[in-house]
């Protein structure tokens, strides 16, 4: 019988393992890839998220985990319109395989078991325990699970006895050259672009261009239709696709659902709903992570309190994603 089991090795699942781990409760991290996981994200970390890891992890982000160029200076979003606006926030721009590796580390460190290539297919509450169901032969038992699995994971879905809602999210890595600042990341909204929005930014000199779509039939008329604006207006000059990369997301719209949990089982980062405008989930999942695990902490003895603690302690959370898409909205023409 292990105390706390989380599911999944992201910014989430390592915040609370490293927040129990810390404070002597036995955790087990069970992450389905191998590490260091990789992980399709724009990879830019804001002030909010910095400021979190500072408290959480008690340093700073280092300088190891960063690539070029390492400061974000804030992002520029163009509205459907076609109108910028440009917002001003010093940041970090990191590889997300090293960040998250280095957020393992940290856990690791605290005394978190790190258990890699172990896929979860179902979780099962009972009166004192969840048992764990796992891909292969082996199955484990906790007094508490955290599911950090992210936007397509098993456990929720058949928790819930639902089918998720993703928006799928297709990148590609190129040589070339733009006319924009390197040290922004640049979200586009007009409706020809995507189905949700497009975005580009640099990493170690690679011009990162993406778009985010509802049918996986779409990806390239949208993707070509963006490097054709882009071309057109920023001079994009492509050299050479190095590599693509597809991915899920939640979609989040104005009704800012947010799933909690069921029974022992809470639901943090993206796997509960958590993401902020243009895809930024970083700095919710290591807040939502924290808390996830500060609510077992609280109610380790009293379980039928959880899910309340819980919600009681991500309402400032939900308050803040709710204001962040208000404001992207109004930004964007509508009401």
């Amino acid at each position: 019988m292990t105390d706390v089991i989380i599911i999944g090795a992201g910014p989430a699942g390592c915040t609370a393992a490293k927040t129990l781990a810390q404070t002597g409760y036995s955790v087990i991290l069970l992450e389905k890839n191998k590490l260091p996981r990789y992980k399709s994200c724009s990879g830019q970390i804001i002030k909010k998220t910095a400021d979190l890891i500072r408290e959480y992890f008690g340093e700073d982000i280092p300088q190891s985990v960063t690539c070029a160029p390492a400061l974000n200076k804030g992002m520029v979003f163009t509205n459907r319109f076609g109108k910028e606006f440009v917002f001003e926030q010093n940041g970090y721009n990191v590889w997300r395989n090293n960040f998250d590796m280095w957020l393992c580390e940290k856990a690791a460190a605290c005394g978190a078991k790190i258990l890699e290539e172990q896929t979860v297919v179902s979780c099962r509450s009972t009166e004192d325990a969840v048992d764990i169901e796992m891909a292969g032969k082996n199955r484990y038992k906790a007094r508490y699970v955290i599911d950090c699995e992210g936007a397509v994971g098993t456990v929720k879905r058949k928790l819930l006895n639902k089918k998720d809602r993703s928006i799928i999210t297709f990148q590609t890595f190129n040589k070339g050259s733009v006319d924009l600042d390197h040290h922004y990341f640049y979200a586009f909204l007009q409706p020809e672009l995507s189905q949700y929005d497009s975005w580009l930014n640099v990493k170690d000199n690679n011009i990162v261009i993406g778009v985010a779509v509802k049918d996986q039939q779409n990806i390239d008329m949208y993707y070509n239709r963006f490097v054709d604006y882009l071309s057109k207006k920023y001079f994009l000059k492509i050299q050479q696709q190095l590599k693509t990369d597809k991915w899920l997301m939640p979609l989040v719209d104005n009704k800012h659902s947010i799933e909690c949990g069921v029974g022992r089982v809470l639901f943090a980062g993206e796997t509960a709903g958590f993401l902020n405008p243009m895809g930024e989930g970083i700095s919710s999942a290591v807040e939502s992570g924290y808390c996830a695990a500060r609510a077992v902490m609280s109610c380790f003895e009293t379980p039928a309190s959880l899910l309340s603690k819980y919600e009681e302690s991500i309402q400032p959370l939900r308050d803040y994603m709710k204001r962040q898409w208000e404001f992207v909205s109004k930004l964007n023409g509508f009401r």
